[in-house]
């Protein structure tokens, strides 16, 4: 249950930031008439979405210690890599997948511990 709560602080986290990177790209796309009201509506998501993930995260802290669940966190690096790649087409170096695949493995070495 632990795990699962760290997970969707992640993907709310992923989200936000998702929104966030959106509300850049129509500020700069879009016409000055129609891009305040654009970038806004993303930036109210992405602050929805981080609002929750902190909420999720203190019920986390309530049953993890922090020293275990601070560092699970970090799986929020390989979303946002992959987000990164799916949504806004950003390129995957060898590198990336490289430290993506030392992330998941240290995630995982901490979640046996649960």
């Amino acid at each position: 249950m632990s795990f699962l709560l760290v997970l969707l602080v992640c993907v709310l986290t992923c989200c936000g930031q998702l929104c966030q990177k959106q509300a850049v790209e129509c500020w700069k796309s879009e016409a000055l008439t129609t891009r305040k009201r654009k970038a806004f509506g993303w930036l109210v998501l992405a602050v929805g979405a981080l609002g929750l993930a902190l909420l999720f995260w203190l019920w986390a802290l309530q049953l993890l210690p922090v020293g275990l669940a601070y560092p699970m966190l970090s799986f929020n690096f390989v979303l946002m890599a992959l987000a990164a790649h799916c949504f806004f087409h950003e390129t995957l170096s060898r590198r990336h997948v490289a430290g993506i695949a030392c992330i998941v493995l240290g995630v995982v070495l901490l979640g046996i511990g649960l």
